[in-house]
């Protein structure tokens, strides 16, 4: 039996950085013509701009988290959508290569492609090419057998996702869900569905200011509405403040480790929640699996692309990752 399978995404990432892509930062004037941010990254319409990064990556929610899986020792599967194509096939095997058994086949469509734009300083826009939706047909539901499934559900559609829990149900697998942002903008009332059904539902602060409608400086009514939302643990991820989570009485704070060189963010999310989850299959020990998540997304942000930074088991054996800042508050 599998220890864990994943299901969302597989894609291909090319990864383009210059110093000409500028980031600039006007709330008044950019929010006005729809830039709610009010930040937007730029360079010179109509010109010929040099490109000094150019990575080719494998990348995708259930793609990176299987890899995490796999580095961590455990027996992995695979559910993604990859078209019948150069970059599919590429894709296939660069993950057969790290020991995960792909549970489902080629489609017709394209595969995935993500675009990167990367800026001095870590900024980075994703320009995101989806193939066809998701069908039926690429589930591949008689092998959903494992003891964990971690579902990063992209754009699957909410029919499928009620099957793939009905399924993952019935066969006494245990869920984990780091929901996309489709979820959470287009499909709400079958997300808070999934949401109580899950043993494990990770989210970063930004989504779950979203999903509850409580602003993000009010951190605690927001945990604590997002926790009304969980019946298991409930992760909420902070970028480089660090996480909270929470199973019963105690909230648990995490802090990061150090990064040493450039950062760059992509696959960060993936690693957190990837990386918990492994922990939390070898341990059931929250503070271990914080620890893990928290170093297995400092590695990942340390390099270009979403895997080429994943830790080995024997990785997170080094002293750099022994000790991580963690608070336990039982009055939060």
């Amino acid at each position: 039996m599998f220890d864990v399978i994943t299901i969302g995404t597989a894609t291909r990432d090319i990864f383009l950085g210059s110093p000409l892509f500028k980031v600039l930062n006007d709330p008044k004037h950019l929010a006005n013509i729809g830039l709610e941010s009010g930040e937007a990254q730029c360079f010179a319409l109509g010109s010929k701009v040099k490109v000094e990064t150019f990575v080719s990556a494998t990348g995708g929610d259930s793609a990176n988290a299987a890899v995490t899986f796999a580095r961590q020792g455990l027996k992995t599967a695979m559910v993604a959508r990859v078209g019948d194509d150069e970059a599919g096939n590429s894709i296939l095997k660069e993950l057969k290569e790290e020991k995960i058994t792909i549970l489902n086949t080629h489609h017709n469509g394209e595969t995935d492609y993500s675009t990167i734009l990367m800026a001095p300083g870590g900024e980075r826009t994703i320009l995101v090419h989806r193939g066809t939706q998701f069908s039926r047909k690429d589930i591949p539901f008689t092998k959903l057998k494992a003891k964990w499934a971690y579902i990063a559900p992209a754009n699957i559609s909410p029919a499928i996702m009620r099957d793939i829990f009905a399924t993952l149900k019935k066969n006494k697998v245990r869920i984990a869900i780091n929901p996309s942002r489709y979820y959470i903008e287009k499909a709400t009332k079958d997300l808070k569905a999934f949401m109580l059904e899950a043993d494990i539902v990770i989210m970063n602060r930004e989504e779950c200011a979203e999903l509850t409608g409580i602003p993000q400086a009010k951190e605690k009514l927001l945990f604590k509405k997002f926790l009304d939302m969980v019946k298991g643990i409930g992760i909420v991820t902070d970028g480089p403040r660090g996480a909270l989570a929470s199973f019963g009485q105690n909230v648990y704070r995490c802090g990061t480790f150090k990064e040493s060189g450039p950062v760059y963010r992509t696959g960060a999310g993936d690693a957190f929640g990837s990386g918990f989850l492994a922990g939390f299959i070898r341990t059931n020990d929250i503070g271990h699996s914080l620890r893990l998540a928290a170093a297995n997304s400092t590695s990942v942000i340390e390099q270009i692309g979403a895997q080429k930074g994943i830790l080995t088991k024997k990785k997170f054996d080094d002293k750099r990752w022994k000790f991580l800042n963690l608070d336990v508050d039982s009055s939060f």
